[in-house]
């Protein structure tokens, strides 16, 4: 089967997907080709844990949340902002709200409904889709190979294969060797936990949450939530710091955190309500009802106290040091970091070096925080290629 005047996308991911419908809605013809045998895996994941598609915070201070690549971003963000977004949303018939942290959620907290009627709308416009075929390169004609032996000759590429995050999903990184000629930069776990090296008794506490916490790194503190699990601790607190731990990491080897147990309270008022005698009490039963810590709290402190820390109470509950040996593999990371340097792309997102070849999404190297910021982007980045397209096809005719 050869495809000709049609668009291929690879990948039905967000971005891939968002590419296929603007160029679609364009009157188009596109196929979209998925590895896995169903299309938006990592989208269903996502929605497992609420689908927070966007942020509502003001542009100009989203924009800020993706670092070193702002200014490339910028233009693809403001091409498809979170107002548009959020109506685009709403057009599938998924109403939205904004929570109180300001993250916008679909009013089902859940993917499979407006996948579903993603879906159904990409039918209507047309666009195919081709489930189980692996993309392995071109052939010396320049045709996309995939696997079984098919070959398919568009007139244009979308490439929106992924970063190297919950692999088991579809997107393992195995195309950054398929790339001859492209800078892409390794694939790195982001938003991910971190391993630690905890006593067998700690053990015990694997799988407890560290609720009303703050994680500080580098002169730079989070409040939130943590997990501590069998290997480490990952949550919200740690994913937010972990750009800065993984490159500290890299560049130097293990490092030190300090968790702050009781954020709510100053030095000084945990010194007063540590200032008695313990008596008779252990020190769980101490710590407990003086400092008002929790078991795995205790458990935290008491680590620290073994590994040799000094027996200042007060300040140990403020700053307990963790020992923060590597990062977590990717298959539990939310994100990733690396991909093909933004760089190697024109500003229609086709590769200089690939004439009709684009690419979007979490396979360019950026990288967000949490909090509607990874899947703001990999949208925004599908329908920014999508009209990169639609500008090279008007060109070429």
């Amino acid at each position: 089967m050869s495809l000709p005047g049609c668009v291929a996308v690879i990948g039905a991911g967000p971005a891939g997907l968002m590419a296929a419908e603007t160029i679609a809605a364009a009157g188009v013809a596109v196929t979209v080709f998925e590895r896995m045998s169903s299309p938006g895996r990592k989208l269903l994941m996502a929605g497992r844990g609420g689908l927070n598609l966007t942020h509502s915070e003001a542009l100009p201070a989203l924009l800020e949340r993706y670092g070193p690549a702002r200014e490339r971003l910028q233009a693809a963000i403001a091409g498809l902002p979170p107002a548009a977004l959020i109506a685009w949303c709403e057009g599938l018939g998924q109403p939205t709200f904004i929570g109180s942290s300001g993250r916008v959620f679909p009013h089902g907290l859940k993917a499979s409904p407006l996948l579903r009627a993603w879906l159904a709308r990409l039918g209507g416009l047309g666009v195919g889709l081709r489930t189980r075929l692996t993309w392995t390169g071109w052939d010396e004609a320049g045709a996309l190979v995939f696997s079984g032996g098919i070959r398919e000759r568009p007139r244009a590429t979308v490439l929106a294969l992924g970063g190297a995050s919950w692999p088991r999903l579809g997107s393992d990184g195995g195309w950054t060797g398929r790339l001859p000629g492209i800078d892409v930069r390794p694939l790195r776990p982001a938003n991910c936990g971190f391993l630690l090296a905890w006593s067998a008794p700690f053990l015990r506490f694997a799988g407890t949450p560290l609720k009303r916490i703050a994680l500080s790194f580098a002169g730079r503190t989070v409040r939130g939530e943590a997990m501590v699990t069998r290997s480490g601790i990952e949550g919200g607190a740690v994913y937010a710091l972990s750009a800065a731990l993984r490159d500290a990491i890299a560049a130097g080897g293990p490092v030190v955190a300090t968790l702050d147990l009781r954020p709510d309270l100053d030095a000084a008022t945990l010194a007063r309500r540590l200032g008695g005698t313990r008596g008779s009490a252990s020190l769980s039963n101490y710590l407990r009802k003086a400092a008002g810590l929790s078991p795995v709290a205790i458990g935290l402190v008491q680590e620290a106290l073994h590994a040799g820390a000094p027996p200042d109470l007060p300040a140990l509950i403020k700053a307990v040091p963790l020992r923060l040996l590597a990062p977590a593999s990717s298959e539990r990371a939310i994100s990733s970091a690396g991909g093909i340097t933004l760089d190697e792309l024109d500003a229609r997102w086709m590769l200089r070096r690939r004439p009709g070849v684009f690419a979007a999404g979490e396979m360019l190297d950026w990288e967000a925080p949490t909090g509607g910021y990874l899947l703001q982007a990999c949208f925004a980045l599908g329908a920014a290629a999508g009209r990169g397209v639609l500008a090279w096809l008007a060109e070429q005719d």
